[in-house]
């Protein structure tokens, strides 16, 4: 008996190769046809639990409140935001008792209404008329999303005859960034306080101590921090005479002139007070030269402290006696003065664009002397200190710089050889330049501003 074996001829390696390519070419095909599917894990539409809602339908508790108003609720969407009724309806503090499906709280239906929209919605209506009782009742029980809402409401609300309102609402329900901006807000805009605020004459002593003894108080004088002294005690002057000295020593009488000190010495409250007498004689005897001077520390003296100015204009680099500075002078609009800074940057530069973005000055551009720039530097007037940030694409001299939304504009400029029309975009998050849409003409040193959305580019 024959067998016949019929051998298969083998591939040679040229031929492997290309088997091996088209085997791994069509894997990728697969892999790029393939389509991923995951389980997609969506809660139940709004619209849903609206409707249930509206039909009492499958609601599992009810909610009792002060004013005898009722609501069928359904317990897992009120625990989703509030851990108070998560804790209440799970019965987590008394594991072995059944779960609770009822709660009564002490809030009125209108109140209670809002929050359980926001918990059924994710919105709810905040206004001047709701936004107190919100805040307490949504800190009580622990729905801190509409404490959240409301915090930042009453930041937009923010205005002189409300801020000290809101300031002792904010400490009341510990809203630490609510409270942060009432004390800036009251700081900056004391002199207004005083003219439009009817809640100044309630606060308290401590209160107005913190008040007048801040650094950052935007006074033009002292003899406005003494004036408010006087509105606050002749409100009720049998009661208050007797903190005069205290607040007294709040106003920083070293930085008035010996003429402004001697008429506040003739207020009838403090002629009658021995101990407010004899202060304000030694700051007298001081002020006229009669004291001992050499005893006296000026700078850190508190009354003779000057406060910290709420706007300070500088002034940075520049063109003088023919060469580019490094000069940086600032100008305190309060005193009328203006002052050179040890803050000088290291490099002279003259005709570069300035602008500030978030408390920080931006120099961008110029022109030395000699090269002409297209580096960035960046000053912190807080920290004192200068630091480079990302360059720009092109150097510019003469450019026109503007801040829009949060972002620095740099349009046109020289870069020593021609006038341009190219304009670029700062992110100050990213660190990042970013070419933007040219202009229609070159120019250079011209006016630039942003008004309603747009940027305005003007001569050169």
């Amino acid at each position: 008996m024959e067998f016949t074996m019929k051998l298969r001829k083998i591939p040679s390696r040229s031929k492997l190769d290309e088997i091996t390519t088209s085997c791994k070419n069509a894997k990728k095909r697969r892999k790029t046809n393939a389509i991923v599917c995951k389980k997609c894990v969506c809660a139940p539409p709004q619209a849903i639990w609206k409707e249930l809602r509206l039909k009492s339908q499958l609601c599992d508790g009810i909610v009792k409140c002060n004013d005898g108003i009722d609501f069928k609720i359904h317990r897992a969407i009120l625990a989703a935001v509030s851990p108070y009724f998560k804790a209440l309806f799970t019965n987590s503090i008394n594991r072995d008792q059944a779960e609770a499906t009822e709660a009564r709280v002490d809030i009125s239906g209108d109140i209670f209404k809002i929050l359980l929209n926001y918990a059924y919605t994710g919105t709810c209506t905040i206004d001047n008329r709701n936004v107190k009782d919100l805040l307490k009742y949504a800190d009580q029980y622990q729905i801190l999303d509409v404490v959240q809402l409301c915090c930042s409401y009453l930041m937009e609300e923010l205005c002189p005859s409300n801020c000290l309102e809101i300031l002792k609402f904010a400490n009341q329900y510990f809203c630490k960034d609510l409270e942060q901006r009432g004390r800036l807000f009251i700081r900056h805009n004391f002199m207004k306080l005083l003219k439009e605020s009817h809640e100044f004459y309630h606060i308290t002593v401590q209160h107005l101590e913190e008040i007048l003894r801040d650094d950052e108080l935007n006074v033009k004088t002292e003899e406005t921090v003494f004036e408010s002294i006087k509105m606050w005690i002749n409100y009720s002057p049998l009661k208050r005479k007797e903190h005069l000295f205290n607040l007294l020593k709040c106003v920083r009488l070293g930085t008035l002139s010996y003429e402004s000190v001697q008429q506040i010495s003739k207020w009838h409250l403090i002629e009658t007070d021995v101990e407010c007498k004899e202060y304000i004689m030694d700051i007298l005897a001081v002020l006229g030269g009669l004291g001992q001077e050499d005893d006296v520390d000026y700078i850190n003296n508190y009354l003779f402290r000057p406060r910290i100015p709420f706007t300070v204009l500088f002034a940075v680099g520049g063109w003088s006696a023919g060469s580019p500075t490094n000069f940086l002078e600032t100008y305190d609009s309060r005193a009328d003065r203006w002052l050179f800074s040890v803050d000088t940057d290291t490099s002279p530069r003259a005709y570069h664009g300035l602008c500030t973005l978030n408390g920080l000055i931006y120099m961008i551009g110029g022109f030395d002397g000699n090269d002409y720039f297209n580096t960035v530097r960046c000053f912190d007037p807080l920290a004192h200190k200068w630091c480079e940030r990302s360059c720009m694409y092109y150097p510019r001299c003469y450019v026109s710089v503007v801040v829009h939304d949060g972002k620095i504009y740099a349009m046109g400029g020289y870069n020593g050889r021609t006038r341009m029309n190219s304009a670029e975009l700062y992110d100050t998050e990213k660190n990042q330049w970013e070419l933007i849409a040219p202009m229609q003409k070159q120019r250079s040193d011209a006016s630039a501003a942003a008004v309603r959305d747009k940027i305005y580019i003007v001569g050169g």
